[in-house]
């Protein structure tokens, strides 16, 4: 069993305990489930093009950072620039929490991608009740009849949707109500990165189509290779948060770029 198997074995067991503790017809009844959500496609034309991460560890990484407070964070991340915020909600195996989005929420006007490995319906009802305005639906745990309905049920409730593929087999995933189309540059199941495997993949996307590279991007010339080569927007996190102030790394980074 790799370790997404052993993700998404335990997020079942996760969501199922969640289900006996909240309905989703009380999830309907949060404040924040009646509010307008904030679109990442328009924000990452219009700004930076950089998603920056909340992350405070990983399977591969360990702990990355373990900083409290994500409104100390997210809100540098904001004020510098970036087009939307990625925040980890799974706990067990990322260090998040649904509590980490609903605590900064009120105080952050650009998109919140609540990343997780969204596997059921329940999940999306959440992810609304918390505040999020965009789902990262990751190809590698489900099917591409499991990727169109969740798709389906997030533009429902007026959430968009970030696709996650990492192989070419996984462009059966994508159906043109996808809003935007990540590119994991990492295996998710033995964590080995690889930039040119995913301009390869982004090429064979249909023109137009939004595209995102993750992860694996360390420095200023991974991403200036990936921008070069056409990707819309970057979703970074692990390098930011790997230094002691993450809201000032990422105003550094995004000022080396800009000036390149």
């Amino acid at each position: 069993m790799n370790i997404l198997d052993k993700i998404v074995a335990q997020k079942q067991l996760e969501v199922a305990a969640s289900k006996k503790l909240i309905s989703i017809e009380e999830l309907k009844d949060n404040a924040f489930f009646s509010r307008k959500t904030f679109s990442l496609k328009e924000s990452v034309k219009n700004k930076s093009g950089i998603i920056a991460e909340f992350k405070r560890k990983s399977p591969s990484k360990g702990i990355i950072n373990d900083v409290q407070n994500p409104l100390s964070v997210v809100s540098s991340y904001e004020q510098y620039g970036a087009s939307g915020i990625s925040i980890l909600t799974d706990t067990e195996f990322f260090g998040g929490s649904k509590e980490d989005i609903l605590a900064v929420r009120e105080n952050i006007n650009i998109p919140i991608l609540r990343k997780d490995f969204m596997i059921d319906a329940y999940q999306f009802y959440e992810a609304k009740a918390m505040g999020a305005d965009v789902v990262l639906l990751i190809a590698a745990c489900l099917s591409p009849e499991q990727v169109s309905e969740f798709t389906a049920l997030a533009h429902s409730l007026n959430l968009e949707v970030l696709l996650e593929i990492h192989t070419e087999e996984e462009l059966k995933h994508f159906n043109s109500d996808i809003d935007l189309v990540g590119i994991n540059n990492r295996n998710l199941k033995d964590f080995k990165v690889d930039l040119q495997h995913s301009v390869n993949l982004k090429n064979l996307l249909p023109t137009g189509t939004l595209s995102v590279a993750e992860s694996g991007i360390y420095n200023t010339e991974d991403f200036l290779f990936l921008k070069e080569k056409g990707f819309d927007a970057f979703l970074m996190g692990e390098y930011f948060m790997k230094g002691e102030n993450p809201g000032q790394k990422f105003k550094e980074f995004l000022s080396n770029v800009t000036m390149k």
